[in-house]
């Protein structure tokens, strides 16, 4: 859903994407720095999570700080007649953090599915990769080990603006 943002809605995401103060109150002073009342900072969250821009309101969790050191993309060659199936049927499990499906490259890459598992060991996510080509009947698959984090974030309010920009601000790598 394409929902429209007003600039109070704008400024209140920007104001919460990095996170709220853990304080008793914590809508209090975003509502006095929008002119605002609090009551009306929880009527917008409620508002923008109804129409889809706020998909949840929760905790991020590190899965490293939680014992969960071990990550790793699974990319999955999948009959493009039952992706939509798989990745249903793949989202249902709890150790599935992401799903998602993209177009093949004909020819050059052929996987078209793709879930992230996170776990103690690699053995685990060995073991329950196993456990969904076996139920699923798709046996061609590609376990990617994440080696090294370089960045991760959430999108933000600041980051759906800064991509209506013109990309050639950006200097290109140096080789």
């Amino acid at each position: 859903m394409n929902a429209i943002l007003d600039e109070v809605d704008r400024a209140f995401l920007s104001e919460i994407e990095d996170g709220i103060p853990l304080v008793r109150e914590p809508f209090r002073d975003i509502a006095r720095r929008l002119g605002i009342t609090p009551e009306e900072v929880l009527s917008r969250l409620m508002k923008l999570h109804e129409s889809g821009v706020v998909r949840r309101f929760g905790v991020l969790i590190k899965p490293n700080n939680v014992g969960l050191p071990v990550n790793a993309l699974v990319a999955w060659k999948v009959p493009e007649n039952r992706v939509q199936e798989i990745g249903t049927f793949l989202s249902t499990f709890k150790e599935v953090t992401h799903c998602y499906s993209r177009k093949t490259i004909p020819g050059k890459w052929e996987y078209n599915l793709y879930i992230v598992l996170h776990a103690q060991e690699r053995g685990i996510i060995e073991q329950l990769t196993r456990k969904f080509s076996e139920a699923t009947a798709v046996n061609d698959y590609l376990i990617l080990y994440s080696t090294k984090e370089l960045k991760k974030t959430s999108i933000t309010i600041n980051t759906a603006s800064a991509s209506r920009i013109s990309t050639n601000q950006h200097k290109p790598f140096k080789s």
